[in-house]
C-alpha cells in the first residue's frame, strides 16, 4: 500500500532541507548561462511536485552538480546546457531500459569517481577565489569575509542552513543598495516557461562537454547512493535502480524543451529533507510549490535581483560547495593505491582539456591494472610460500626418517 502524503509541520520543516544547496547552483547557472529565471524556477518546481507524488518519499530533485559547476566555471551558454540535459537523458534511458545501468555502475571504481569529484571541487574553488570573491574589491572582500564567518558558524546546523541565510543576505544587500523597489514591484507579473528546440550541434557539444563528466557522478551519487539512502532511511519502502534511472531520464527528456536546468535525484537532498523532519512526499511538494510561485509570479522581479546579486556572496557559497566535493576523498585515505589513483584522476580532470572524461578513463584503467598486478603478485607470493612450505616438509620428513630405528 502506498504511503500517505502528509502536509504537517514536520513536512513543512523538511521542505527547507536542501534549499541552501540548490539555490546557489541555480543562481550561478542563471547568471553564467543567461537562463530565463521563470523557466528555470517553474520547471524545477514542477519536477519537485511530480517526484513527491511518484515516490511519496522526501526525495527531491537537484541540479546536476557536475554540469552546474562546469557551466559556472566555463561560462557555457544555455543552448549547450539544454543540449547536455537531453543528451544525458537519452544515455541514461538507454542504460536503464537495457539493464546496463547497474552493470556499468559496478565497473567504475570508487577511487576514479572520488577523483572526478575532487577535480570538480578544485575547479569550483578556483573560480570562487579567482572571479567571485574579489569581484568588487575591498567591499567584496569584506562581504565575502562576513559570509565566510556566517557559513562557518552555522556549519552542520540542520535547523538554520547557512547557505540559505547567505543567499537571503545577499538578496537583501542587493535590494537595499542596487535595486529600485518601484521597478521591482512593477516587474512582478505572471510568467510561463519559454519553449526551446535543442539543435543537434548543441546536443552533441553538451554530450561531450557536460554529459560525459556528469555520467560517472550520476551513476554513483544520483542512482546508487540514492537507492542505498532510501534503503537505510525507509527499509520498508524499497526503490529499484531501474525506477530511479527512469525518472532521472524522463525528467531530463522534458526540461530542455521548456528552459529548465538538467536535474537528478540526490542522496544528500533526501538526507537533508529527512533530517529536517520530512517523511513523505509532502515536504518535496511544498518545496516545489515555493519554486512554482516564484517562477509564475515573481521571477521577472527576481531576475533584477539576480542580475545585481553580489558576486562575493555567491563566491563564498560556491567555495563551500567545493569543500563538500573535496571532502568526499576522505574515504580513500586508508588505501594508498586508491588515494594515489584518485589524486591522479583529479589532477587530470582539473588541468587537461576534456579532463573529466580523460581522468575517468585513466583512473579506471589504473585501478584495474593495479588490481591485476596485485592478483599476480599475490599468486607469485602464494607460489613461493607453497614451495618453501613443501621444502620445509621434505626436510622434516628426512629428519624424521633419520631418527627412526
Amino acid at each position: 500500500m502506498a504511503a500517505r502524503i502528509r502536509f504537517d509541520r514536520n513536512e513543512f520543516a523538511g521542505a527547507f532541507g536542501d534549499i541552501g544547496t540548490d539555490l546557489p547552483l541555480i543562481f550561478g547557472m542563471i547568471l553564467a548561462a543567461g537562463l530565463d529565471a521563470a523557466s528555470v524556477f517553474i520547471m524545477f518546481g514542477l519536477l519537485q511536485v511530480a517526484t513527491g507524488l511518484i515516490y511519496r518519499l522526501p526525495m527531491p530533485v537537484q541540479p546536476l552538480k557536475a554540469m552546474a559547476v562546469l557551466v559556472i566555471t566555463e561560462k557555457m551558454g544555455g543552448e549547450v546546457l539544454r543540449g547536455a540535459g537531453l543528451a544525458i537523458a537519452v544515455v541514461m534511458l538507454a542504460l536503464t531500459l537495457t539493464g546496463a545501468l547497474t552493470a556499468l555502475a559496478r565497473l567504475i571504481p570508487l577511487c576514479a569517481v572520488r577523483g572526478i569529484q575532487f577535480g570538480l571541487g578544485l575547479s569550483l574553488a578556483s573560480l570562487a577565489l579567482r572571479d567571485y570573491v574579489r569581484a568588487e574589491g575591498i567591499v567584496g572582500y569584506a562581504v565575502a569575509g562576513l559570509g565566510f564567518i556566517l557559513m562557518l558558524g552555522l556549519h552542520g546546523n540542520r535547523r538554520i542552513p547557512g547557505g540559505l541565510l547567505l543567499i537571503l543576505g545577499g538578496a537583501a544587500f542587493a535590494l537595499a543598495t542596487r535595486v529600485d523597489l518601484g521597478q521591482l514591484t512593477a516587474g512582478a507579473a505572471p510568467a510561463l516557461p519559454q519553449v526551446h528546440a535543442p539543435k543537434f550541434e548543441h546536443i552533441w557539444s553538451g554530450f561531450l562537454l557536460l554529459a560525459l563528466p556528469q555520467l560517472p557522478l550520476s551513476l554513483s551519487n544520483s542512482v546508487i547512493a540514492t537507492k542505498q539512502t532510501i534503503a537505510d532511511l525507509f527499509p520498508e519502502r524499497p526503490v529499484s535502480i531501474r525506477k530511479i534511472g527512469l525518472t532521472y531520464s524522463l525528467m531530463n527528456l522534458i526540461v530542455p524543451w521548456f528552459g529548465g536546468v538538467p536535474v537528478c535525484h540526490g542522496c544528500g537532498g533526501l538526507a537533508g529533507h529527512y533530517s529536517f523532519g520530512g517523511r513523505t512526499g509532502g515536504s518535496v511538494i511544498i518545496y516545489g510549490s515555493l519554486y512554482l510561485v516564484i517562477g509564475l509570479v515573481l521571477s521577472r522581479s527576481l531576475e533584477q535581483v539576480i542580475g545585481v546579486f553580489p558576486e562575493p556572496v555567491l563566491g563564498v557559497v560556491l567555495l563551500f560547495e567545493a569543500v563538500t566535493l573535496l571532502l568526499f576523498l576522505r574515504d580513500q585515505a586508508g588505501d594508498k593505491r586508491a588515494l594515489t589513483i584518485a589524486l591522479f584522476t583529479a589532477l587530470i580532470a582539473f588541468t587537461l582539456p576534456q579532463g573529466y572524461v580523460v581522468g575517468l578513463v585513466a583512473g579506471s584503467a589504473m585501478w584495474y591494472m593495479a588490481r591485476r598486478g596485485l592478483i599476480l603478485r599475490g599468486a607469485r607470493e602464494k607460489s613461493i610460500d607453497d614451495s618453501r612450505s613443501s621444502e620445509r616438509s621434505c626436510v622434516a620428513e628426512r629428519a624424521e626418517e633419520e631418527r627412526s630405528p
